[in-house]
């Protein structure tokens, strides 16, 4: 197999996606249950949105379709789940600089509005954001766990983006 990632087979290049996503959510999960980072309603979107990548990732390397039209829907896909990624940890990152005095006041937990609102309005909720979300629990070189998701989500949309358009790339890599 060759060294360079770019000219693997889809299928590779999928499942190199898909163990990305895994290695991120178990080094968040690793962050909570170990070091004790309770993570915001925010974190816990991002992770969904990992997740969401990550499988489909996951399934177009198991499916491995032999056709340009499948391996594009595939691609297609998983940008559209890193693009809303992408959103959401943007969405943390603007929340995190906001100055003191605009930090939104806290809210109310995750479960706690499951109970109470339908799914839509949880949604708009936890997007709005809180003051548990602006707070910043760990850096690394100096960048936030949200910044990072922000950098891991454009990553992910750009190789969705190249596995889309890979055919016409095939040239210039």
């Amino acid at each position: 197999m060759n060294a360079n990632p770019f000219h693997w087979s889809f299928r590779a290049q999928c499942l190199l996606a898909f163990f990305a996503c895994v290695g991120l959510l178990a080094f968040a999960l690793y962050e909570q249950l170990h070091v004790g980072l309770v993570p915001c309603p925010l974190c816990i979107f991002q992770r969904i949105a990992f997740t969401v990548t990550g499988l489909v990732f996951l399934v177009a390397g198991l499916h491995a379709p032999r056709r340009t039209s499948g391996q594009r829907a595939y691609a297609l896909l998983a940008f559209i789940a890193a693009l809303g990624g992408v959103g959401i940890a943007a969405r943390h990152v603007w929340i995190q600089h906001l100055p003191p005095d605009q930090v939104p006041a806290c809210g109310p937990g995750l479960d706690y509005l499951r109970e109470l609102l339908p799914l839509s309005g949880v949604i708009r909720t936890v997007l709005t954001g809180s003051g548990e979300c602006a707070k910043v629990d760990w850096t690394l070189f100096g960048m936030s766990m949200a910044e990072w998701g922000l950098v891991w989500f454009v990553l992910l949309a750009l190789w969705a983006l190249r596995l889309l358009l890979r055919k016409r790339w095939r040239l210039a890599f």
